[in-house]
């Protein structure tokens, strides 16, 4: 089973989150010939403190 993981900082609403869960699926499923059934995804939230870009923590 393909598992895709998404890590980003908390934002988006349960209902987003549903969304994006669907559309990476079907994505993944037509790009791949994979069943939808059988993707799955996970949604990491990390807080933007325990993020850094260019060296510099984002919170």
């Amino acid at each position: 089973m393909p598992l895709i993981q998404i890590s980003q900082t908390p934002g988006l609403s349960d209902e987003q989150k549903a969304e994006v869960i669907s559309a990476v699926t079907r994505a993944y499923a037509e790009a791949s010939g994979k069943n939808p059934s059988s993707v799955w995804v996970t949604i990491t939230e990390v807080p933007r403190e325990n993020w850094g870009v260019g060296g510099t923590p984002l919170g």
